[in-house]
């Protein structure tokens, strides 16, 4: 299933491209240039996907936060929780078992599932690790990027105090 459809990379030799146009217009190859319009399909389906899915992260925090309160971050946690499952499910069922294609792997896992929660990546990043049987790089990957992240944001608050 393709959302929507790529551009053709290959031709025969002698024949001519439908973009040659192109070629005087903007000094790409006819092929160059439709290389190009396939990584721009790509990043809009990333954009897209990425835009939908910081939506669903903002309205589940407001629906987490009116229903819980303002004490403890339910709506993050619940979020990283179910984006992880999801990324789970949606890489397992259909990317491997289904033969998804790249776009909607695009789309939802790096659109979607990215801006809903980047602690899906982290998430299928130390599976994956971790599934190589490089489990201790697995542990250092989830050690490093939970301490440096949190160091990292302390580092900001600090120097953004200091220059204000």
């Amino acid at each position: 299933m393709k959302l929507i459809p790529t551009f053709a990379f290959q031709h025969t030799e002698g024949v001519a491209c439908p973009s040659a146009w192109l070629v005087r217009r903007c000094g790409l190859s006819a092929c160059a240039h439709l290389r190009y319009l396939a990584r721009m399909n790509q990043f809009l389906l990333v954009a897209i996907g990425g835009g939908i899915g910081a939506a669903l992260r903002h309205l589940s925090n407001g629906v987490a936060l009116r229903a819980f309160g303002p004490n403890f971050p339910w709506g993050t946690m619940g979020i990283n929780i179910a984006g992880s499952l999801a990324m789970g499910l949606f890489i397992e069922l259909l990317a491997r078992r289904f033969g998804g294609s790249q776009e909607l792997r695009l789309f939802v896992a790096t659109g979607i599932l990215g801006g809903f929660t980047t602690f899906s990546a982290f998430s299928l990043d130390f599976a994956a690790l971790f599934e190589r049987g490089e489990v201790a790089w697995a542990f250092v990957y989830a050690a490093l990027s939970v301490i440096l992240s949190i160091a990292a944001l302390f580092a900001g608050l600090w120097l953004a105090r200091s220059f204000a």
